[in-house]
């Protein structure tokens, strides 16, 4: 995956690219980073602090936020290396079943119009799918149960709790625990997040 981040890079003027994972909602660490040239001090504090405050974002605004730039300003905590400047491009895409983000650094003063860099997402996005064992369906998704994935379909069905419960014959309360734990492998805040994350991984 490298080696075409690196032709992308060079498309886009940049010198430093970094392409991570965001699609759950605890925070992500290191596992989240799918390749990069940052240097790692940078990685371990500016990396993970902009994608985590992707990783906090419902599905609403991930599907909206999709190849639409935006640039932070890194603090004067990160150490930057010399020449680049301090604005972080951030271009969130798809790849697959996953929701993932490009960080870009670039040389101080240079500046490209928002449409060469949706180009650059657009490109990244093509590239990554070509890695299904990064972009394919999540940990998360794989460790739902088959009572979870049972609620989750009567839930994308429009079924209550009571409803689940009378119709798979167990409590309302042990339907109510397999709903906090979907939410919780899931990332989901709300039911039909959960529903929405099922449907995009092809669960239900």
């Amino acid at each position: 995956m490298s080696a075409g981040m690196d032709l992308v890079c060079e498309y886009a003027s940049a010198s430093h690219y970094l392409v991570a994972r965001y699609d759950h909602q605890t925070d992500r660490q290191m596992d989240s980073i799918l390749c990069s040239n940052w240097p790692f001090d940078l990685v371990r504090t500016l990396g993970i602090s902009l994608i985590n405050a992707y990783v906090r974002n419902n599905e609403f605004q991930r599907c909206i936020a999709a190849y639409e730039p935006t640039f932070t300003e890194a603090g004067p905590e990160f150490a930057v290396p010399p020449g680049l400047s301090r604005r972080v491009c951030q271009l969130p895409f798809n790849a697959g079943e996953a929701r993932l983000i490009l960080l870009v650094l670039f040389a101080d003063g240079l500046f490209l119009s928002n449409d060469r860099l949706r180009d650059v997402a657009v490109a990244v996005s093509y590239h990554a799918a070509n890695f299904p064992s990064a972009t394919g369906r999540s940990n998360q998704a794989a460790e739902l149960t088959e009572r979870e994935i049972e609620c989750l379909s009567w839930i994308g069905e429009g079924k209550t709790s009571d409803e689940i419960a009378l119709i798979i014959g167990i409590s309302r309360n042990t339907v109510n625990n397999y709903i906090t734990s979907i939410m919780n492998k899931t990332g989901a805040r709300t039911r039909s997040e959960a529903v929405a994350f099922g449907v995009r991984h092809q669960i239900i």
